[in-house]
């Protein structure tokens, strides 16, 4: 149940960042973020891994958008502070950090497997972003972007699953009797 709950509200915070940024807000996104992380820390049995992996998703969120951005294959909406990484895309970043231990825990031995649904599923999230609301532009050939999308995306889940396998044994010696 607690996986059900988590998904449904990642869903709420990716529709409210879209949705605000497609309409000129970074708020609304940055809003639902810092709530849902709030929640999620609090639901958490392991609080502190899930910190780290928020930060590590901001961190690689934000270097992979920069690049993106940087090299013309992709334009936010509400472009605020930078237009290369807008607070609101980072917000979902970190958000996505949180999901790690409750949604993915089965990737954690499984890097191919995260590869796969990081290279399909982050290009269609950006994609219903563009297509539906506005929030992301891709260049007139979208497909190169799509691509790295692709790409950066197969790096990250597989990162962000094995720091948390990592963090999580870590923590169950530092707390074994």
């Amino acid at each position: 149940m607690a996986a059900l709950l988590t998904f449904v509200a990642y869903q709420i915070v990716w529709f409210a960042a879209v949705i605000g940024a497609g309409h000129g807000s970074v708020w609304p996104g940055v809003g639902a973020a810092a709530v849902f992380a709030g929640w999620r820390l609090r639901a958490s049995a392991h609080p502190r891994v899930e910190t780290r992996l928020l930060a590590a998703a901001f961190l690689i969120g934000a270097i992979l958008e920069t690049c993106w951005v940087r090299a013309g294959m992709i334009r936010y909406a509400a472009a605020w502070p930078l237009a290369s990484s807008p607070a609101w895309l980072l917000a979902l970043w970190a958000t996505f950090g949180l999901t790690i231990i409750p949604l993915f825990g089965y990737l954690r031995t499984r890097p191919w497997l995260a590869a796969t649904l990081g290279a399909v599923g982050g290009p269609l999230s950006y994609s219903a972003a563009a297509r539906g609301w506005h929030a992301v532009y891709f260049p007139a050939r979208p497909w190169p972007s799509l691509l790295a999308l692709g790409l950066g995306w197969a790096l990250a889940l597989p990162v962000l699953s094995l720091l948390a396998r990592r963090w999580l044994a870590a923590e169950a010696v530092r707390s074994a009797p």
